[in-house]
């Protein structure tokens, strides 16, 4: 029950740094921090489909409500939460991944970190601005924002993951 209560915090927790914090920070050159997709990658690597696109729903309508972005928040969740099976099978270690452990950084290791975290949030950051702009022929400035909004996203997920996840007590 102890880590039902820990994911419901960490949701409650992310929809506000979200729109309370994250989207109030004008950085400049379009950069826009999107930490969010964070939640759903931090969540275990069993749960299922549908759970996983429930949660997703849940997170990006809230943030989409509080942000008044008509849809684009969920949208992008949903094909982040409907691409990590596909990407975590791809990156899968040889003997597949071990139930008892959490897909962080500290648990799966800066690698796998990097490649699973930084593709996936690859494809959120894309369709999010390919829906914000929805015009094909502004694709080198989507193109633009994925490029300087994924590097600045990035850094924040890793420093929150520093702050607020724990790290494995047998490590």
């Amino acid at each position: 029950m102890s880590m039902l209560i820990k994911h419901i915090v960490r949701f409650l927790f992310f929809i506000l740094i979200q729109v309370f914090v994250l989207n109030q920070v004008e950085l400049g050159f379009g950069v826009q921090l999107m930490v969010y997709p964070l939640f759903i990658f931090l969540l275990p690597v069993e749960l299922s489909i549908f759970p996983l696109l429930a949660l997703s729903f849940l997170l990006g309508i809230s943030i989409d409500s509080m942000s008044n972005t008509y849809g684009l928040h969920t949208s992008a969740l949903l094909t982040f939460a409907y691409a990590r099976p596909f990407i975590f099978k791809l990156f899968a270690p040889r003997d597949g991944y071990d139930t008892l452990l959490r897909p962080n950084i500290f648990e799966m290791g800066r690698k796998w970190f990097f490649k699973t975290f930084g593709l996936l949030l690859v494809i959120h950051h894309f369709w999010f601005f390919l829906l914000e702009m929805f015009k094909l022929n502004e694709l080198l400035f989507v193109l633009q924002k994925v490029a300087i909004s994924i590097p600045a996203s990035f850094l924040v997920c890793i420093l929150l993951q520093y702050l607020f996840v724990t790290k494995s007590s047998d490590k």
